[in-house]
């Protein structure tokens, strides 16, 4: 299959990529900045933007599948948000329906969702966000479902977990210390701790996330309906948990490198999110997740690290 994978420059994208290629896919990329790795030669890359129309008409010809994962960083001012986010999503839909693509997995996020909350999240919770992030992922939910529903594109939507460890450096995320606290104590750097050891979240490996995107791709839509997004499972697990995880893979040398700082407006964003989802749904569909933080930790250590801890 051919695939596309827009917003492909990032950590998500690439490994996607990756794991395509090792599969045999023919693989097609889109993003804003360069994409660099040692497998290039296998890939088609482009480098502009989803908001253009003619850039996305000539990267989505002959495609199969295009997975739709660029996007704005949560903390992103709102108006760039909704500009890459909303005003991207509907020219990526209008230009993969003039080309006939067969199938297009969106990546959504579970900000989708706002407080209250249950304790679980069941699959029927309506969607009501409470950030500007959320808001436009659930706009782009709607299109999806409206371009489905019209026979224009057969679309997926994928509810992300907080994807953890995430590889590289941190960034402006609010959630980017849950991966800071395991990933930097890996590789024998202190991390910053801004929150409780009692905040619980919802939580799933790359190796997940990329699994539930190909999945994603290859699903019988005919059991969706006009439900075209989906919760994805994971692993809910409290900063204790993590630490305790990290514990027992690596040792107290690298729970000794955990500082805690307290940071009110990250405690703030973080108070607000849930912290267990049902996701009877996704399992029922064939999606699979990691079992417990230590395989997520595990995971990051043979993707990332060579199976070694520094």
């Amino acid at each position: 299959m051919h695939f596309l994978i827009t917003g492909g420059a990032g950590f998500l994208g690439i490994n996607l990529c990756r794991h395509l290629l090792r599969r045999g896919h023919r693989v097609r990329v889109l993003d804003l900045v360069d994409f660099d790795y040692p497998e290039n030669d296998r890939v088609e890359a482009f480098r502009g933007d989803v908001r253009d129309a003619g850039t996305v008409d000539r990267v989505v010809r002959d495609i199969d599948v295009v997975v739709h994962a660029a996007a704005a960083l949560p903390l992103s001012s709102r108006a760039e948000i909704l500009s890459t986010d909303a005003e991207g999503t509907a020219v990526v839909l209008e230009r993969a329906f003039a080309a006939g693509v067969p199938r297009l997995v969106f990546t959504s996020s579970l900000a989708v969702f706002g407080p209250p909350f249950p304790s679980v999240i069941p699959d029927d919770f309506a969607p009501t966000p409470a950030t500007s992030y959320g808001t436009q992922k659930t706009i782009c939910e709607l299109l999806l479902a409206d371009y489905s529903r019209k026979g224009f594109v057969d679309g997926v939507g994928i509810r992300l977990p907080t994807i953890c460890v995430r590889p590289g450096k941190p960034n402006r995320a609010a959630s980017g210390f849950f991966s800071g606290i395991i990933r930097e104590p890996l590789n024998g750097v202190e991390a910053v701790l801004p929150v409780p050891d009692t905040v619980r979240h919802w939580h799933a490996s790359p190796r997940s996330a990329v699994g539930f995107l190909i999945h994603g791709a290859g699903l019988d839509t005919t059991k969706l309906g006009n439900r075209r997004s989906i919760t994805m499972p994971g692993v809910s697990a409290t900063v204790a948990d993590e630490i305790e995880a990290l514990r027992k893979v690596a040792g107290e040398k690298a729970v000794s490198l955990i500082r805690r700082e307290p940071d009110e407006l990250v405690m703030r964003i973080v108070s607000g999110w849930a912290e267990s989802y049902e996701a009877k749904r996704a399992k029922e569909l064939g999606f699979r997740s990691d079992n417990s933080f230590e395989d997520i930790i595990r995971v990051h250590i043979e993707d990332e690290m060579g199976g070694k801890i520094a």
